[in-house]
């Protein structure tokens, strides 16, 4: 399905709305392993931001900042009609959901790994390991299936982003590199968040949660995050990388709506 902003999602679900954000370089199908138990209370919508996944660049252009990229959030909700939805995000998108928090734009925001808590050294560290592994996302498919289906293999390729990368079935690993080969958004985003710093007050329940095992944006940022956001929930996702919706769907589900406080069926 297509908004009329420009933006591929997809939508499962109902009662209360929750709008999932995806990563730089990730599309909003990595929201599906926890997609079952999320869609047991709200209105779930996850996104493909514009110039990632499916959703196209915009015939305006991209937002040149983050004030940028929360304003198309708030046209996006105003597409679907929605007044203050729930929002949670992965890294970028946690960082967009933390602003929409500030903004009183939303009801809810949970956070995982989001950015905007680290040095200017740790993020340039982040996005070159990140666009290292764009950079290898770009072998023949074929190739990517077979290397992703060696447990070994697969550990060595996706071991920085995922703490468990065994446990993402063959066609979600697949179709994660898929997208971010095909993430034609990335380097202006990246351009645009040099410098970023989450600097918010959020009138709103926050959540941050971080994986223990982050080795794309360390666990130790969660003390920074703890220091801006006293007024937030903090918590540690055991055992979870980066990306912790495949590391433990369902630990990241839980967290997500102990936020918002809607109880699944």
């Amino acid at each position: 399905m297509t908004a009329p902003v420009e933006v591929v999602y997809e939508r499962r679900g109902a009662g209360p709305t929750l709008v999932l954000l995806h990563g730089i370089g990730h599309h909003g199908g990595a929201w599906r392993p926890g997609g079952d138990r999320l869609a047991q209370a709200p209105d779930v919508i996850a996104v493909d931001l514009p110039g990632f996944g499916r959703s196209p660049v915009p015939a305006t252009g991209l937002p040149a900042d983050m004030p940028g990229l929360t304003a198309a959030m708030v046209e996006l909700f105003a597409a679907f009609g929605l007044d203050r939805p729930h929002v949670a995000g992965n890294s970028l998108g946690g960082a967009i959901a933390l602003e929409l928090a500030a903004l009183g734009a939303v009801s809810s925001a949970t956070a995982l790994s989001p950015a905007g808590f680290c040095t200017a050294r740790e993020l340039r560290w982040a996005l070159t390991v990140l666009a290292l592994h764009r950079n290898a996302a770009r072998l023949p498919e074929p190739v990517l299936r077979r290397l992703f289906a060696a447990p070994a293999l697969r550990m060595l390729a996706m071991g920085m982003i995922l703490a468990r990368p065994n446990r993402m079935p063959l066609d979600d690993a697949v179709a994660d590199a898929r997208a971010l080969r095909q993430a034609r958004a990335f380097r202006a985003v990246a351009r645009a968040g040099r410098g970023y710093a989450y600097a918010g007050a959020p009138t709103v329940p926050v959540t941050v949660a971080w994986g223990t095992r982050d080795r794309i944006l360390p666990y130790r940022q969660a003390a920074l995050a703890r220091t801006r956001l006293p007024a937030a929930r903090h918590l540690d996702l055991p055992g979870c990388g980066h990306v912790p919706m495949h590391d433990d769907p369902e630990l990241v589900a839980s967290v997500i709506l102990g936020t918002t406080g809607v109880r699944a069926g």
